[in-house]
């Protein structure tokens, strides 16, 4: 359909395997799977249901009638009690016991919980090949020496495999931040309108024993170790903001990522994936802009500006529950997921497939090592020719001057090492200063540091998830 508003999420961005997880399908046969288990455990804390009405239950998990929905909804005007009908009439032995005890957020939160679980398995995969294609393209150029920056102004040179360390390293930091989200993420079980199960007691003939092992086995029976101890009738909305936290995270150390790959493109020192017939411009054929990790950065920005909803909506419930929440979750929860999905995905493709060109990286190293050499060649010329530290100085600072003045006001380039080379003050033969301003001198640790880095943090950690590594990435436009 053409004439309505499509969110490009996942029209252009998103992975189908995350579309399907936010989708009507999946959220309302996850309604009737937590009724489905609320009946099971009622049933085997002594209420009166039957087999019977648990297996038709089964039956109809999936085929759901969208417009007997969308009828009943238009007529009560409340989505729960919609669906509730709906799977009644599905199941019609079972229709009087569904839902039964229950308020609206047994099924509407606790699906929120399952989703967001499902969503950090799905973001934690392409996490891990993300982490695994970075750690193998900074094995590969761990001893390639490039000029290093800090305040986009040359500095001491690294390598080109320590840098991808920094980048790795963030994602890293994500990993451990969603690690230890699902690790503590907890269904809200079935605590009733205002979180004190006084429903659940009234059923259970005021048996405390039974309200609180419903909980328990409603965790068990979808897949969690337990529900949160206390609740108004929502979970606390603080536990989306930790979510969408993690999520921003990542979008964090993508922004990070990319805009570093934008700067290196321009550089021409590297170049993101570039289709054989891709256009880079409608106006200027020759150009090949780094629109990937642009859209990276454009996706992130969102996500980063999500998390704010999360904030607001925590800090708006009143008492044990407002139903502001509601709409500002059915889009900023599962829009979070779907855009760090895209830059995921993004990221395995940019950093699987960039180019990268020693030769150019070489020549922009050259341009400054001139004046980072300097020192050394000052303290061997001292130490190894017996000469005067301060005569020395003096004249490399003079030559350095002029040097830095032919290459900004002239564009020559620089003839430092050339006027040093000149100078018997200095007595360097060719071999002995070629020596001193070979590259590899200048990288302190960089090679060794992303050797153990990968050895002892990284590595292990690609064992572990070792069955997740492989996520295939599709990069629609």
């Amino acid at each position: 359909m053409h004439d309505i508003y499509e969110n490009p999420l996942c029209g252009r961005y998103a992975s189908e395997e995350m579309k399907h997880l936010f989708s009507d399908d999946v959220k309302f046969s996850t309604w009737r799977k937590l009724w489905i288990a609320l009946a099971e455990a009622e049933k085997e804390l002594g209420l009166n249901i039957t087999d019977e009405q648990i297996a038709q239950m089964k039956e109809h998990i999936h085929d759901i009638d969208y417009e007997s929905a969308a009828a009943h909804e238009r007529e009560v005007r409340h989505d729960v009690m919609a669906h509730v009908h709906t799977f009644g009439e599905a199941a019609p032995l079972a229709k009087p016991i569904i839902h039964l005890g229950a308020t609206s957020c047994y099924v509407g939160d606790n699906t929120d919980v399952i989703r967001m679980r499902d969503g950090l398995l799905l973001i934690r995969k392409l996490l891990i090949s993300a982490i695994a294609a970075l750690a193998d393209f900074a094995e590969k150029h761990k001893d390639l020496p490039t000029l290093a920056y800090t305040h986009f102004q040359a500095a001491q040179p690294t390598t080109v495999g320590k840098r991808a360390t920094l980048w790795l390293n963030d994602l890293m930091l994500d990993l451990q931040q969603l690690e230890f989200q699902l690790d503590n993420l907890k269904l809200l079980g079935c605590k009733g309108t205002t979180g004190t199960q006084a429903s659940f007691m009234e059923l259970f003939d005021g048996d405390e024993e039974k309200c609180r092992a419903l909980d328990q086995k409603i965790a068990d029976k979808m897949g969690f170790a337990s529900c949160v101890p206390v609740s108004g009738q929502t979970y606390s909305r603080k536990v989306d903001f930790q979510v969408l936290a993690v999520l921003s995270g990542i979008a964090q150390s993508a922004t990070k990522f990319s805009n570093d790959i934008r700067l290196l493109s321009h550089e021409k020192e590297v170049d993101e994936p570039f289709e054989t017939k891709q256009i880079g411009s409608s106006a200027m054929a020759y150009k090949r802009n780094p629109m990937r990790s642009e859209r990276i950065c454009s996706l992130a920005r969102y996500v980063i500006c999500d998390l704010q909803n999360a904030a607001m909506t925590t800090t708006g419930q009143w008492f044990e529950r407002t139903l502001d929440d509601s709409a500002n979750k059915r889009l900023s929860v599962p829009e979070a997921f779907l855009a760090t999905d895209a830059i995921l995905s993004l990221y395995i493709n940019v950093i699987s497939g960039m180019r990268v060109y020693p030769e150019v990286i070489r020549k922009h190293l050259n341009e400054e090592l001139p004046f980072m050499a300097s020192e050394n060649i000052l303290m061997y010329c001292v130490r190894e020719k017996g000469g005067d530290r301060q005569e020395l100085h003096e004249a490399i600072r003079q030559y350095s001057v002029a040097a830095a003045q032919e290459i900004k006001m002239y564009g020559r380039p620089n003839n430092l090492l050339d006027q040093i080379r000149k100078d018997p003050l200095f007595d360097l033969t060719e071999e002995e200063l070629q020596t001193l301003i070979d590259p590899a001198t200048f990288t302190g640790m960089s090679a060794q540091q992303t050797e153990k880095y990968l050895a002892d943090v990284v590595r292990p950690v690609l064992e572990q998830h070792r069955d997740e590594l492989g996520a295939k990435v599709e990069i629609k436009v």
